[in-house]
C-alpha cells in the first residue's frame, strides 16, 4: 500500500477550553486527545467553519497509519444536537489495537461541532443525496488533512471508515481522490433510512443507486461494502443494488451481507458482540486487496 497525497493545508489546534475536569475523563489508554479542525470555507461567501475532533493513537512514537472514522446520522433531526463527540469506541479499540491512529471528526451540525447542518437534502434525489455526500467530504477530507500532519503518522497510509452516513460520507470522500488513501470500509453506509416510518426502505433507492454509481465512477481505491441483513435503515436488495451500481461505474470492491444481527443489524459494528463478525470481513477483504486493485 504505497499510495502517496499532496498535504491538504488546515489550521489546527488543541482544544484549549476543556471543561473542568474533563481531561481526566479522558482515556489516557489510548492516548485520546481533543482537537478543533478548520474546515476551509468553498467559496467567498462562505467562511471558514470549525468541528471537533477526537484522536486515539497506540503505544509508541510511530509512524502509524491513520483511519479517519465518520459517524452516522440519526433519523430524527433533534438527536443531532445530543450526539456528543460521536465516538464509535468498539470500532476504536479494535482500530487502535490493530496499530491504526484513529480520529474521530463530529461534521457540521452535529453534537460537539454543531452550528449549521450542511448535509441536508430537500429531496430523495441523485442530485440532493450528491451534493450532501460532497458537504461531508468537506469535513472528512479536512480530518484526513489534520491526521497526516501529525508527527506519528505516517504519510502514505490512511484508510476512510464511517457507518451509515459515515460511511457515505467516506465514499463521498475517496471519490475527489485524496492522495495516500488505500481502502475504504463502508459499514452499512447510505442515507435516506428512516426504521419507523418505512423500515428496511430508504427515500429515493434508484437516486441512491445512481450516487453510488457517480461515487464509483472517480473512486481509485478498493471499498469494502459491509451491510447485515435485517438493517432496519437499507434492505439487502437496495444495498446489493447499490454495490451493483458502483462496480458498473468501474468502482472496485467487496460486498458482503452478514446474518441477521440483533434486532435491527444497522448499528452491528458499535456491538461488541458483532466485535468477530466485522473484523473477521474486514481481514478478509485487506487478504484480497492485492486482486482488486
Amino acid at each position: 500500500m504505497t499510495n502517496r497525497w499532496s498535504c491538504l493545508l488546515a489550521s489546527i489546534w488543541i482544544l484549549a477550553a476543556l471543561p473542568a475536569g474533563a481531561q481526566e475523563k479522558l482515556n489516557e489508554a489510548l492516548h485520546e486527545e481533543i482537537v478543533q479542525i478548520t474546515v476551509p470555507a468553498a467559496s467567498l461567501l462562505e467562511s471558514d467553519r470549525q468541528i471537533v475532533a477526537t484522536v486515539f493513537r497506540p503505544d509508541g512514537a510511530g509512524p502509524f497509519p491513520l483511519l479517519v472514522l465518520s459517524h452516522g446520522s440519526p433519523p430524527v433531526a433533534a438527536d443531532r444536537q445530543t450526539m456528543g463527540r460521536a465516538l464509535q469506541m468498539t470500532a476504536t479499540r479494535e482500530f487502535v489495537r490493530r496499530g491504526y491512529v484513529v480520529i474521530a471528526p463530529v461534521r457540521r451540525g452535529y453534537g460537539a461541532t454543531g452550528g449549521d447542518y450542511a448535509e441536508g437534502y430537500a429531496r430523495c434525489s441523485a442530485s440532493e443525496f450528491y451534493k450532501a455526500g460532497m458537504q461531508a467530504a468537506r469535513d472528512v477530507l479536512a480530518a484526513l488533512a489534520f491526521g497526516r500532519s501529525l508527527p506519528y503518522v505516517k504519510q502514505d497510509a490512511s484508510v476512510l471508515a464511517g457507518q451509515s452516513a459515515g460511511g457515505f460520507a467516506s465514499l463521498a470522500a475517496a471519490s475527489l481522490k485524496p492522495e495516500g488513501v488505500d481502502f475504504v470500509l463502508n459499514f452499512s453506509g447510505g442515507r435516506g433510512g428512516d426504521p419507523v416510518k418505512h423500515p428496511s426502505v430508504p427515500c429515493g433507492e434508484g437516486a441512491l443507486a445512481e450516487t453510488f454509481g457517480r461515487f464509483g465512477a472517480s473512486i481509485q481505491v478498493p471499498v469494502l461494502f459491509h451491510y447485515v441483513e435485517n438493517d432496519l435503515f437499507f434492505g439487502p436488495g437496495y444495498t446489493r443494488s447499490w454495490f451493483e451500481a458502483f462496480e458498473r461505474a468501474g468502482g472496485k470492491g467487496r460486498y458482503v451481507l452478514q446474518a441477521p444481527f440483533g434486532n435491527n443489524g444497522h448499528g452491528l459494528i458499535g456491538a461488541k458482540a458483532a466485535l468477530p463478525i466485522w473484523s473477521q470481513a474486514v481481514d478478509e477483504f485487506i487478504a484480497s486487496l492485492p486482486s482488486l486493485r
